[in-house]
């Protein structure tokens, strides 16, 4: 066999050539393109990126704990809205320390809960990306390979809860301590949000660059596995956030 038809047969088979769980994994962070491609030749196992999250979420909730108090974190959410401050003032004080129980019980239980409700969460953001990139623009995506997309592209988020970590270590005071934006990757974080606007509050910590990161990576692999044009999977993905966004600063206002 000549030269040109050896390369010939074994260049399919490269093609061909499943990347390990790691690879996928680093080449998110370097080449995210070859972690796609192997999802849509059908490797589409997303259990790798879903137990580095759930890894890093408990112990993100043990330097929580250890370093700022649970307790700490639900009064400073209370304090962060001087509306729902001032009407829990107003009720008698019985009333009061149930009301901080139950919502200490309910932000431990959610940290607890953390890898389920991800899953959750995941499974139920593919279905309708699913539904958008195949119906919406001819896409031929199979739910599994939207849904291992979505796992990977999420791996950033490690990012901003190391970043979470360093600025608890570095001695920043418990009372400002901020569980819903606790890392300096937005403009909210820089913000009080007793004194911010909320609409604004909302939109400048929507704007996260870990976020943005998660997107682009998202709408990359949803044009990759679908079959598309990846302009089609940054228009899905990103015209679901910018609803999901315009929802949340419509709320904040209805709220404030």
């Amino acid at each position: 066999m000549s030269d040109s038809g050896f390369q010939s047969a074994v260049q399919p088979m490269a093609a061909r050539a499943r990347l390990s769980q790691w690879q996928r994994v680093a080449n998110i962070f370097s080449v995210p393109s070859k972690t796609f491609e192997d999802i849509k030749r059908g490797n589409a196992s997303w259990w790798m990126p879903f137990i580095i999250l759930a890894v890093v979420a408990y112990i993100l909730f043990a330097v929580i704990s250890i370093k700022i108090g649970m307790q700490q974190v639900v009064d400073n959410q209370v304090h962060m809205n001087p509306k729902a401050e001032a009407r829990l003032a107003q009720v008698p004080p019985e009333q009061r320390a149930m009301a901080s129980k139950v919502s200490l019980y309910a932000t431990e239980g959610a940290f607890i809960a953390s890898p389920a409700l991800t899953i959750a969460a995941l499974a139920l953001g593919s279905l309708g990306l699913w539904g958008t990139i195949n119906f919406g623009f001819g896409g031929r995506a199979k739910y599994g390979s939207i849904l291992a997309v979505w796992f990977y592209a999420t791996l950033p988020s490690i990012i901003k809860s190391l970043l979470g970590m360093i600025v608890i270590f570095a001695g920043g005071a418990p009372e400002s301590f901020n569980i819903k934006n606790f890392a300096p990757t937005n403009a909210g974080a820089f913000m009080n949000p007793a004194e911010a606007n909320h609409v604004l509050y909302t939109l400048a910590s929507s704007l996260d660059v870990i976020t943005i990161w998660t997107l682009v990576l998202l709408g990359m692999g949803t044009a990759i596995v679908a079959g598309v044009k990846r302009g089609s999977g940054y228009i899905a993905v990103f015209g679901w956030w910018a609803l999901f966004i315009l929802v949340q600063m419509g709320w904040s206002a209805a709220m404030g």
